[in-house]
């Protein structure tokens, strides 16, 4: 028995001003791009800071206690921690929420780039300021261990911001997992 074929129905066009819409809201994108650029003139500052760190710090270096050059080491690794939080988030920033960058065949592309979604993205921002915020508490421990005076206030706010960053992580990674455990709807 031969059914009568239905020939398929041709998609409803929208309405010119719901199009005109959307794709003025698409292009919109397009105004996150300075505040990359922003981002990029802030590493880049960044680095200036990290320059004169390392120079001030290296200029005496033959004097320098093993204490001292601890403390040098986490300065310059906390800028460095730095850097790559602003990289991870000019790129993965500028890779979900504006446009694809493309490298051509550069065999330099970061391995993660393109891969990072908005959640990991959170997930490696909070991570990075969780290490910031350990360097800064350690570089705190040390500075008290050879006698500076830091008040008990000041260290109790380094401790409990350093303990909320690390709730926080904490929290947005169980979350992040509950959310994949669940059906997509």
């Amino acid at each position: 028995m031969n059914e009568p074929t239905v020939a398929p129905r041709a998609p409803k066009r929208k309405p010119a001003a719901e199009r005109y819409l959307e794709l003025w809201l698409f292009r919109s994108r397009w105004l996150m791009a300075p505040f990359y650029v922003g981002l990029v003139f802030a590493l880049a500052a960044l680095f200036f800071v990290f320059v004169q760190a390392a120079i001030k710090d290296l200029s005496h270096l033959g004097s320098m206690s093993p204490e001292e050059a601890i403390l040098m080491a986490l300065t310059l690794i906390d800028l460095s921690l730095a850097g790559n939080l602003l990289l991870i988030v000019i790129f993965s920033g500028y890779e979900n929420f504006v446009s694809k960058i493309d490298t051509g065949d550069d065999e330099d592309r970061p391995g993660w780039m393109g891969t990072v979604d908005f959640s990991g993205l959170k997930l490696k921002l909070v991570a990075s300021i969780v290490a910031i915020s350990a360097i800064a508490l350690l570089k705190a421990f040390m500075e008290l261990a050879e006698g500076k005076d830091i008040s008990d206030r000041h260290l109790a706010w380094l401790v409990g911001i350093h303990l909320v960053f690390v709730i926080s992580g904490v929290l947005l990674a169980l979350m992040d997992w509950l959310a994949s455990k669940t059906d997509k709807h």
